[in-house]
């Protein structure tokens, strides 16, 4: 299909194909959203395995041009419920800047992937913190002292 001549041009004034906006997809710019996912994982999965699950998550998230933050692991913990007849599973929590597509894909691989027992991606808050609950229940007792 031909390009449409332009019968609306005025010399010295941009026309409405030359000016970038919603009509144009390819010139919208892209912005990189806070994300946090709480990852679970099995307990009986090795821990090179771990690794390489995070990994993966992070080679997606830096592929859509976002930025890695941070991997907060909060270790072994015992679960509210069972989940598959464990009662244990290994927390991590992930953070990173990234397009909503990489977050779809993050999630996508995320659910077919063996060893993960649950997962959740929600937006980061602005100054909220991934230490472990421990840490942070810690953390004002110093400030005060």
């Amino acid at each position: 299909m031909a390009p449409r001549p332009d019968r609306s041009a005025v010399e010295g004034q941009p026309t409405l194909s030359s000016t970038p906006g919603p009509h144009r997809p390819e010139e919208v710019i892209r912005i990189n959203n806070p994300y946090e996912i709480m990852l679970l994982i099995e307990p009986e999965v090795a821990e090179e395995r771990h690794g390489e699950i995070i990994d993966r998550v992070k080679t997606t998230a830096e592929k859509a041009k976002g930025t890695w933050g941070s991997v907060e692991p909060w270790g072994k913990r015992k679960l509210a419920y069972e989940i598959k007849h464990q009662t244990e599973a290994w927390y991590y929590v992930l953070t990173f800047d990234a397009p909503p597509e990489a977050l779809q894909e993050i999630t996508r691989v995320l659910a077919i992937t063996d060893g993960v027992m649950r997962f959740m991606a929600v937006n980061r808050i602005a100054g909220s913190s991934p230490a472990k609950p421990e840490d942070q229940a810690e953390a004002p007792a110093e400030a005060t002292a």
